[in-house]
């Protein structure tokens, strides 16, 4: 006669896991070793010279356009239809007291530390004439004639 033999674990042993049975050797793994040769580390050590520090001292805060000089209307049209066609959002922000980074609540630098303007309403998703911008801009400078805008 012939007859099947079937192992059938328990279900507590099913549900079992081996046990840890340590570290395995290290010993089969290629061994890389550091050199001392900085010669290979990328670096920009050569355009030092080159480079200028932008002076903080009498400049008005550092955003996307107030690196430019000030600009004309035409001019600043021109810049806002680059920046739209780049996919960027064109957005105003303003400030009636001070043009310059200032600290008033705290030493630390924070939120309110006096780097951050007010936004000009919101951001102006969807624009894509540089007219929009220019009049909103309009409207913020006749609304506080003398914030920096």
């Amino acid at each position: 006669p012939a007859f099947t033999a079937v192992n059938r674990a328990s279900p507590a042993q099913a549900n079992m896991v081996a046990p840890f049975s340590g570290l395995k050797s290290l010993g089969g793994f290629p061994v890389t070793r550091k050199t001392n040769d900085i010669t290979s580390v990328a670096n920009n050590g050569g355009r030092v010279q080159c480079m200028q520090v932008w002076p903080p001292l009498g400049k008005k805060k550092f955003e996307t356009l107030s690196y430019l000089p000030d600009l004309n209307e035409e001019q600043l049209r021109k810049e806002v239809d680059y920046l739209l066609r780049k996919g960027w959002v064109p957005c105003l922000e303003f400030e009636v007291e001070y043009g310059f980074p200032y600290r008033e609540n705290h030493r630390s630098p924070g939120y309110y530390d006096g780097r951050y303007w007010t936004m000009w309403k919101l951001p102006m998703f969807g624009c894509t004439d540089s007219g929009q911008v220019i009049k909103e801009l309009q409207e913020a400078k006749a609304a506080y004639p003398k914030a920096f805008v």
